[in-house]
């Protein structure tokens, strides 16, 4: 967004505060599809994007006397639709359905030999991850066993900058693969 566009939107969050509906109006169809993609950005679906979308306007109408810096208004709605989004997401892994129980129970039971493999495939994993670096060990380990880890105490944990994080971690499984792939046992594609 241009810097005129900062100026328009303060200008129109100024006279929407004051109670100029057609302002609020314009300020809307300004910034919503802008909010839209952000929702979608964080992986919702068209009605869960329209909900978290709204759910930020009607943040926004409570919050009018708390904003202080019309011209940052845009950075707010963003924050606030990407939080939003983070708790629809949250809640949609809450309650996924159950999955349908066999008509047999021993449809339900895997074989004993699956559990064997599995846990072998496991097993050479984890053998392939500690042959790395120690950098790519932490590193996976985190990704591996914290949902959602956050780059800033990621990095500040490991001695990274925060924009290397991602494409050191794409680098470990480069080369975690590579591993798994040369040693031969097993399938892993």
């Amino acid at each position: 967004m241009a810097k005129t566009d900062h100026s328009r939107v303060a200008a129109l969050f100024d006279a929407a505060r004051e109670g100029d509906r057609a302002a609020l109006d314009e300020l809307v169809s300004l910034l919503t599809p802008l909010l839209w993609q952000v929702a979608r950005d964080q992986g919702l679906d068209a009605d869960q994007a329209a909900d978290v979308v709204q759910t930020t306007w009607l943040r926004l109408l409570g919050s009018f006397a708390e904003i202080r810096s019309p011209v940052a208004l845009t950075g707010w709605l963003i924050t606030v639709t990407k939080r939003e989004a983070w708790r629809a997401g949250e809640k949609r892994q809450v309650e996924r359905p159950l999955p349908e129980l066999p008509e047999r129970l021993s449809e339900a039971v895997p074989a004993p030999e699956e559990g064997v493999l599995r846990d072998d495939q496991r097993a050479r994993l984890w053998r392939a991850v500690d042959n790395l670096p120690e950098r790519c060990r932490s590193l996976l380990r985190i990704v591996a066993f914290v949902h959602r880890p956050d780059y800033a105490e990621v990095g500040a944990r490991l001695g990274m900058p925060r924009g290397s994080i991602g494409p050191t971690r794409g680098r470990c499984l480069a080369r975690l693969r590579e591993q798994l792939l040369a040693n031969g046992e097993g399938d892993w594609l």
